[in-house]
């Protein structure tokens, strides 16, 4: 009953003051009116009063409206509610509402029920996960996982192209090791200019021996699927076509070549089988239907596509042993009637087996010791010094030469049997040519002595 009592005491104490100020309000009005009625007060005066004055009214105007809402929440309990104190933090229930408190809008909570100190959101909002921003000033590289570092590679430029090709292709003549291209080609970023590589290995290979030339195709062809594309290939043809009346300057036969490059090249399915029929009719240039000519030919003899493996001849370490020295001999003959030691020096650097020279000085001492003559010797003296000044014969293929005929001179000594003093005349005049060592010259067996005392003698002298 108290606490009623108490509730009634301040509501009308409200309501009476409430009153004053209304009253208070109507007589600074009036006091206004006859202010400017009297005309004792200047423009500015007036206006700057009446700021005042409407400021003073929007102040006692949020005073009421706040207590209107006090006075609302202490008559609650008079619904029959249990009472609440209200300086009790249950009690203030409608001092945290979120709704607007300035009379403007339509009474809704702000942000629709989503704002505020310690909420997330509205009720029901489901939030997906959002990837991290690495412009964040909060972002943290090391919190996102696995970090994975790469490395880029600028795109060669054109210059710069020529110059770390040209290498990768001039040790490849070497090796022939067509993986070691593969790794050095993935290491470079190309760029849409791949098919650069195969037009300079082919322009390269046209100024080459006829093993670079076979190296090229094979590496052509295991180049595609892995870093060229037969469209690669075809705009690498198609250059080198374009190109073939510069390069015919320094290689007469480049036509030719290149024909017998494309030919091999559809053949190995490097180049697409229609890659001719596009050509048809539409060259300008005698080169280059003179090389599509020549790929046309081979093709057509080849009907079945078999690989054409000896378009470019057999390489000298693979042939075999015995079409090797069938060659020297052909080579050694031909010299001995001919006696032009440029030809002869050529044909053996055609045969590009430098590890089997050996067999050269084997075969040319034999012809000595079987020719019997001293122009055979003279000769033959002359083309090992030539090949020793040139450096086509090194020192070890000499010296196993020459050890060769001396391990088996008994033998030969039973078909030629001046074979011993045909052989210390030969030796000594290569020693006085610079031809041989000193060494390998005292190395030359002697010719066997005539026994004087037979075993069935007794050891008796014979006279």
């Amino acid at each position: 009953f108290e606490s009623e009592i108490m509730h009634l005491n301040l509501s009308c104490c409200s309501v009476f003051s409430l009153e004053k100020e209304q009253g208070a309000d109507e007589g600074l009005y009036d006091d206004l009116n006859e202010a400017e009625a009297n005309g004792n007060w200047t423009p500015q005066e007036k206006a700057l009063h009446e700021a005042r004055l409407k400021a003073k009214a929007k102040r006692r105007l949020r005073k009421s409206s706040s207590r209107d809402s006090t006075r609302d929440s202490l008559s609650e309990p008079l619904s029959g509610e249990p009472g609440t104190d209200p300086h009790s933090p249950k009690g203030k229930t409608h001092s945290n509402d979120r709704k607007s408190r300035t009379g403007k809008g339509r009474g809704l909570p702000k942000k629709g029920g989503a704002g505020g100190k310690g909420v997330w959101g509205a009720a029901g909002m489901v939030y997906e996960m959002e990837e991290p921003d690495s412009k964040d000033p909060n972002y943290d590289e090391s919190a996102q996982g696995d970090t994975i570092y790469a490395t880029v590679v600028p795109e060669l430029e054109e210059g710069e192209l020529e110059k770390a090709v040209n290498p990768i292709v001039q040790e490849y003549f070497e090796h022939g090791d067509t993986r070691e291209v593969e790794m050095l080609l993935k290491e470079l970023n190309l760029g849409p200019r791949k098919y650069e590589f195969s037009s300079l290995a082919l322009s390269l290979s046209l100024e080459g021996k006829a093993s670079h030339r076979e190296l090229t195709s094979r590496l052509l062809s295991d180049l595609i699927g892995k870093v060229l594309t037969e469209s690669d290939m075809a705009r690498a043809f198609h250059k080198t076509l374009q190109e073939l009346p510069d390069l015919i300057l320094d290689t007469p036969e480049a036509p030719q070549m290149l024909g017998q490059f494309i030919a091999r090249a559809i053949a190995d399915h490097a180049l697409p089988m229609n890659f001719l029929n596009r050509y048809k009719g539409k060259v300008d240039c005698d080169h280059a239907r003179a090389a599509l000519d020549r790929a046309s030919v081979l093709l057509s003899m080849k009907r079945e596509m078999v690989r054409l493996d000896n378009v470019w001849g057999v390489g000298g370490g693979q042939r075999p042993v015995k079409h090797l020295i069938k060659e020297m001999n052909l080579l050694l003959k031909e010299y001995l009637v001919s006696g032009e030691l440029s030809e002869a020096e050529h044909c053996l650097r055609d045969l590009e087996v430098p590890h089997f020279h050996h067999e050269l000085v084997y075969e040319a001492i034999v012809m000595v010791l079987e020719s019997n003559g001293e122009t055979a010797i003279q000769m033959m003296v002359k083309l090992l010094q030539a090949f020793w000044k040139s450096g086509l014969i090194t020192l070890d293929q000499m010296n196993r030469g020459f050890q060769r005929v001396y391990d088996e001179l008994p033998e030969i000594c039973l078909d030629v049997p001046l074979a011993h003093s045909i052989m210390e005349a030969f030796v000594d005049v290569c020693y006085q040519e610079a031809v041989i060592t000193a060494q390998l010259r005292d190395a030359c067996p002697s010719r066997g002595r005539k026994r004087f005392v037979s075993e069935g003698d007794g050891g008796i002298v014979k006279n």
